[in-house]
């Protein structure tokens, strides 16, 4: 339930801190009119500056829930159109289902590489929107432990766990962003993430619960973030 509330609450700030990009957009476009025209991209240096981020949603699922990740991010900004970009994390689980009795544990880094493209008009405001694509990799262990089965067959108790299962993953995800300057180098925003499973192997019991980085199977595709930057 707490999980809930504080999922919530990051919500409610992403769309508060979109519909004021949003809303600041506007008035920034009315004001300038067809006065401003946008620079010559000739005339703009390749290099525009780097960006280092952290994603502070994957902070508070990890201190409120079982599961979650830490995650920096190394940004590239060329022309302030193309940005390519590195993700790299620690994802960690420590669940237990209360039905079955079951818990797993792992923790493992993970990494993405990939690239948005700035999709405003103007590319040199304050405000920028994104589209992007990530390929992502993990590979980790995991734990599973449970309480003694009986076997059907000879009536033993028999001792159900697993150690160090190992498994991995690849993925792709396709981003849509926002973010702006608040103030200095300060930039906070968040992205929309939808993930699609491209090669994986789950060991040799069946499913994993957690993949770092990639979130709960059986879930849904759908994740996000919600980053503060310092750009240079």
């Amino acid at each position: 339930m707490q999980q809930k509330h504080i999922s919530s609450y990051i919500l409610k700030v992403a769309i508060v801190l979109s519909l004021l990009m949003i809303n600041n957009i506007q008035i920034s476009a009315q004001q300038k009119g067809k006065q401003i025209a946008e620079t010559p991209s000739d005339t703009i240096p390749l290099f525009r500056g780097v960006a280092l981020s952290a994603d502070l949603a994957g902070i508070a699922q990890m201190a409120f829930s079982d599961y979650g990740q830490y995650e920096a991010a190394l940004r590239i900004n060329l022309k302030d159109k193309y940005f390519p970009i590195i993700e790299l994390g620690y994802g960690k689980a420590d669940a237990e289902n209360v039905i079955s009795k079951l818990s797993y544990k792992t923790s493992a880094p993970y990494g993405r590489i990939g690239i948005d493209f700035n999709l405003m008009k103007n590319k040199h405001d304050i405000y920028r929107i994104y589209g992007g694509v990530r390929y992502a990799y993990t590979s980790f262990k995991f734990d599973v432990e449970g309480h003694d089965i009986t076997d059907p067959v000879w009536g033993d108790h028999v001792e159900y766990s697993a150690k160090d299962v190992k498994a991995n993953y690849h993925w792709l995800e396709a981003v849509f962003g926002l973010d702006a300057k608040i103030w200095g180098p300060i930039r906070l925003g968040w992205s929309f993430r939808y993930k699609r499973r491209l090669i994986h192997d789950d060991g040799n019991i069946g499913n994993t619960w957690y993949v770092p980085g990639y979130g709960k199977q059986g879930g849904t595709r759908l994740g996000g973030t919600f980053n503060v930057a310092f750009e240079l």
